[in-house]
């Protein structure tokens, strides 16, 4: 075998060595200790307050499974008739959301059935919506622990 063969060969095991050690410990990193995990949020212009539960607070890992989304307007009255889209992600592992979660349901009231979603492994999710009513459109993200 050539030395130019040797190194290439050597380089390539070196480069997988540290790809493999870079992911097992961007997989084992733990969410920040600061982390805010509360379930209820004011958006970020102050136009909405938004409140998200699982439907099945048992849900499994890696399942489909729906949440649970109430918007009310500044003044505390459900906001009815929103828009609302989901996005989010691992932030420490720059990935979004492995499903495309989506409104199938409005149930009254201000709340809406969001379907679709599955984390597909332990750690931080963002879970993200922007919610478009009457009073404007606004953004809230949510972070999850799981």
């Amino acid at each position: 075998m050539r030395t130019g063969t040797k190194i290439s060969i050597g380089l390539a095991v070196v480069a997988a060595v540290i790809a493999a050690v870079a992911g097992y410990m961007m997989m084992s990193m733990s969410p920040p200790a600061d982390l805010d995990l509360a379930r209820e949020k004011v958006t970020a212009k102050g136009l909405y307050t938004v409140a998200i539960a699982p439907e099945n607070e048992s849900f499994e890992r890696n399942t489909l499974h729906a949440w649970i989304a109430t918007v009310k307007a500044a003044d505390g009255n459900p906001v009815e008739g929103a828009e609302i889209a989901i996005d989010g992600g691992m932030p420490q592992h720059g990935h979004g959301l492995p499903t495309a979660p989506a409104v199938t349901a409005s149930l009254g009231e201000g709340r809406y059935r969001i379907e679709g979603v599955r984390f597909n492994m332990s750690g931080w999710w963002e879970f993200k919506l922007r919610v478009k009513a009457a009073a404007g459109e606004d953004d809230v993200t949510f972070n999850l622990s799981l």
